[in-house]
């Protein structure tokens, strides 16, 4: 089995410890993993803030670098629901204006591949308890994306449960939004920090140690306002957690 590590621009540039860590997990499952240098951003930002067409050569470099291999894995539900759900769109409107099949063949020899890391864990390689230990009391975030667009539902609990040592605590208003967004921190500072101040809030009710996620930019967006805070709570990406063991000498990050 082939498979591309899909690693997105949050944790290229910001977070890479979460891409080196689904690599550790992976290959501790027994999976070849390679990294296509030719990947850059999917395009979601220009995407969602109506540039349609600019995203267009990003549909096309993406679907070129992973072509080839089995599954696309990526620790980001936000970028798999744009690949899933906006390159089809874009697709289909380039054939609506007489543009050609070109794009819509480009985003259907893609789509089908790419999976968020929880959904390869779970539906294809068949696996919940992966191994991990990591002793500590965690409440988990599911991001927007991941939930209702990709529909994640329990496999990052069904995930987190099997690992040795972790208490998990249940997140009170856990399917609100974190206030994130993308753009929408950006365009509505007030509303979101607002929405983040909440779900710190719940976050630090549960008094779990640890504040788990599987998309890195809500992880930041809280990370921020827990550091204003100075609040008792450590954001960390549910792949960092999934690939400690009982031999790792120090945490993650």
């Amino acid at each position: 089995m082939r498979v591309a590590l899909f690693v997105t621009c949050v944790n290229d540039a910001l977070y890479p410890e979460t891409g080196r860590a689904v690599v550790r997990l992976l290959e501790r499952l027994g999976v070849e993993v390679d990294f296509p240098p030719a990947q850059t951003c999917c395009g979601q930002p220009q995407y969602n803030t109506g540039h349609r067409r600019a995203a267009e050569p990003l549909l096309r470099r993406t679907a070129d670098a992973f072509a080839g291999y089995d599954h696309v894995v990526a620790p980001s539900g936000s970028c798999v629901a744009m690949v899933r759900e906006g390159y089809p769109r874009m697709g289909e409107r380039a054939r609506a204006e007489g543009r050609g099949d070109a794009l819509a063949a480009a985003a259907a020899a893609l789509v089908p591949r790419v999976r968020e890391l929880t959904e390869f864990l779970v539906d294809v390689l068949g696996v919940t308890d992966v191994g991990a230990y990591y002793p500590h009391t965690v409440t988990y975030h599911p991001s927007c994306h991941g939930l209702r667009t990709l529909g994640l539902g329990d496999r990052p609990l069904r995930l987190l449960r099997a690992v040795r040592g972790l208490t998990l605590i249940e997140l009170p208003g856990a399917e609100e939004c974190c206030g994130f967004g993308g753009t929408f921190a950006v365009k509505n500072e007030a509303v979101s920090v607002a929405m983040g101040r909440d779900k710190v809030d719940h976050a630090l009710a549960t008094d779990a140690d640890t504040l788990c996620g599987a998309d890195n930019s809500c992880l930041m967006h809280l990370d921020g306002l827990i550091r204003r805070q100075d609040a008792p709570v450590r954001p960390l990406h549910l792949a960092e957690i999934l690939a400690c063991t009982e031999a790792d000498r120090r945490p993650p990050r």
